[in-house]
């Protein structure tokens, strides 16, 4: 399998290329040349297998140039019931009539970034290992991306990763994981800004070939296709464990910021996971929302990007909507580059409005979205905890919203959990009048030590950093 730049670059790379590169050298993100198609019978084959061959299964069409037996063990190592809670892995749960939660938030740091990030860190290890190499991570959170990087790479040979997160804009819980670490692998950088100024230091770091090169600089965020790839996966799980067999179709609501964990879902679809509908839930900051219901994408400045109380989707950049838009106009990179880099990069927006190709993502591709308050999750979470006695965290009351918004006769509607309640436990106490509880191996880490470095949203600023701590 190889893969390409959603940009054009004329170059194509395997697996363990692109694993280590993060993104292309002319600032598009990777996809396979093609995806592979499932037939009914692999479908069949499928449904019966624990997760971890599951993963491998699916692993296998991407990646070629890992030996099969090593990355079926890599696959077994990383998705096991002592690190994610239970055989099942991601177990799903029916909510009401037709509507389904899948717990993704069991692992390590309780969110559904550790699906993806146990295996990225496995994967990592092999490689530097295989290589005899070293890589410097640098990523961006708006709070779960980071803790789950850390917690799989924290010890890791070969590994260093230098994680931005917006100063002040996670909750105390999400802030107290990734900065009590004190391992000497793991560097916490706090930016003065939003999210965003984190993630386009990141780019702006790895546009910066030379920078690169010399200090071996790679990233866990989901504009890796590695990552995503993994959490292809729950998706094949999730549908198996709603469905008696395989012509039944099910559709996805998936709570969205950075597109990383729906754009999983398009792939799915498109290699034959009979999904209808894909529902992006947003939150206020409505980038995505905005587009799939007017063809307009247009993001928005700091000082507009709104800090609520789902904050992990308090992004106006969604950095893998580029993955989608690159299949949505026929995968033409010229027109992607056009609406990218000269349309998004010179005015903060482009228009589809008046493409055909915009009506294909709701009719080809099976999209749909929708908008969530404030207001919206506090009800939401009241409403789930009364008539089911289930907590949920905001990001999911956003996802439960919009899921019931997009409802169809007889399809079952999977909305992906996203967090443990205690993550968010701020927002439970105003919806409930008391805090979730909370596994006892996070007893009292807010109280911690921290080790954190706090540096201004300028990429020269992290540059210095991170030189001063490779060299």
């Amino acid at each position: 399998m190889n893969y390409l730049s959603t940009r054009g670059h004329p170059d194509r790379k395997r697996f363990c290329e692109i694993l280590l590169e993060g993104l292309a050298p002319d600032g598009g993100l990777y996809l396979p040349e093609h995806y592979p198609q499932v037939d009914t019978a692999t479908l069949a084959k499928w449904r019966e297998l624990p997760y971890a061959e599951l993963a491998f299964e699916i692993l296998s069409l991407y990646i070629d140039d890992i030996p099969p037996a090593d990355l079926k063990a890599i696959c077994a190592r990383t998705y096991t019931a002592e690190v994610f809670g239970s055989d099942e892995i991601v177990p799903l749960r029916e909510l009401e009539d037709g509507v389904y939660l899948e717990a993704l938030s069991n692992g390590p740091t309780l969110a559904f970034k550790d699906m993806a990030m146990q295996l990225l860190g496995n994967l990592f290890e092999y490689e530097l290992a295989r290589r005899g190499a070293e890589l410097n991570i640098l990523g961006a959170t708006s709070g779960d991306t980071g803790s789950a990087a850390e917690y799989a790479m924290r010890g890791k040979k070969g590994v260093r990763v230098f994680m931005t997160s917006p100063d002040g804009r996670m909750s105390p819980f999400q802030q107290a994981q990734m900065f009590s670490l004190q391992d000497q692998n793991i560097h916490n950088i706090a930016i003065s800004g939003v999210f965003d100024d984190c993630q386009d230091i990141v780019k702006a770091v790895s546009n910066d070939l030379g920078f690169k090169r010399k200090y071996r600089i790679g990233t866990v965020n989901s504009i890796n296709w590695a990552r995503l790839l993994a959490q292809v996966v729950y998706y094949f799980a999730g549908y198996f464990q709603a469905t008696a067999s395989n012509d039944k179709p099910v559709s996805f609501t998936v709570p969205s910021g950075n597109f990383g964990n729906v754009c999983a879902g398009h792939v799915a679809r498109m290699m034959g996971l009979p999904i209808q509908t894909l529902v992006v839930a947003t939150n206020e900051n409505d980038v995505l929302d905005e587009f799939f219901r007017t063809g307009i994408y247009r993001v928005r400045a700091a000082a507009d990007t709104h800090e609520t109380s789902s904050p992990s989707m308090d992004i106006s950049k969604a950095s893998n909507f580029e993955r989608f838009v690159f299949d949505l106009v026929g995968r033409d990179a010229g027109r992607l580059r056009s609406l990218f880099v000269d349309d998004l990069g010179r005015q903060g927006r482009f228009d589809l409005s008046a493409d055909p190709a915009f009506r294909q993502a709701a009719e080809r591709f099976g999209f749909k979205s929708s908008r969530s308050t404030h207001a919206d999750r506090l009800a939401t979470i009241r409403e789930t905890d009364k008539r089911f006695a289930t907590l949920v965290d905001p990001h999911t009351a956003d996802g439960l919203k919009a899921a019931r918004e997009h409802l169809a006769p007889g399809v079952p509607m999977v909305v992906l959990e996203t967090a443990l309640p205690i993550k968010f436990a701020a927002t439970l106490v105003e919806a409930l009048g008391h805090e979730p509880a909370r596994p006892a191996r996070f007893e009292g880490i807010e109280a911690l030590p921290k080790r954190v470095v706090k540096l201004p949203a300028d990429a020269e600023a992290v540059k210095a950093y991170i030189a001063q701590n490779c060299d």
